[in-house]
């Protein structure tokens, strides 16, 4: 008769303790990649707006008003996660800000806001400058 030997408890008990470990890296990484899709969604409402504040600086030397001025109403730009857009006069010319939800967000991204400011015109093409209290390491390499 064959005797068959299973597993000793040390043995299970240090494949339990590598799968943990790999878990916890596992589910960093994801929370970290969730927020920065989430925060995707400022930069994308914030940038698409660029090019019609910037049209509508040029011609008129002021900032355009949401929901008037050729731009849609202020709610058309709040999404999933970003809670709220604003057009300021700033720096040489208008700042676009997205606030972030206070919820259904990831929880470091939070109340926390985007804000893309011209920075003034280089060969006729206004440029942006890009300024964020989000934690650096959730934000793109052109905002950092």
């Amino acid at each position: 008769m064959k005797h068959t030997r299973g597993f000793t408890l040390i043995e299970l008990m240090i494949v339990v303790a590598i799968i943990a470990t790999l878990a916890s890296i596992a589910i960093s990484v994801y929370a970290n990649s969730t927020a920065k899709a989430q925060l995707s969604e400022a930069f994308s409402v914030v940038d698409g707006l660029k090019v019609d504040v910037s049209g509508y600086y040029e011609q008129t030397g002021t900032c355009p008003t949401l929901g008037a001025d050729g731009l849609a109403a202020a709610v058309s730009y709040s999404g999933n996660y970003v809670a709220s857009v604003s057009i300021s006069p700033g720096g040489a010319g208008c700042a676009i800000t997205a606030l972030m939800r206070s919820h259904t967000v990831a929880p470091r991204l939070q109340s926390k806001q985007v804000t893309l400011t011209m920075a003034g015109s280089v060969d006729g093409a206004i440029s942006w400058q890009c300024s964020s209290d989000v934690d650096p390491v959730y934000l793109p390499k052109t905002c950092q």
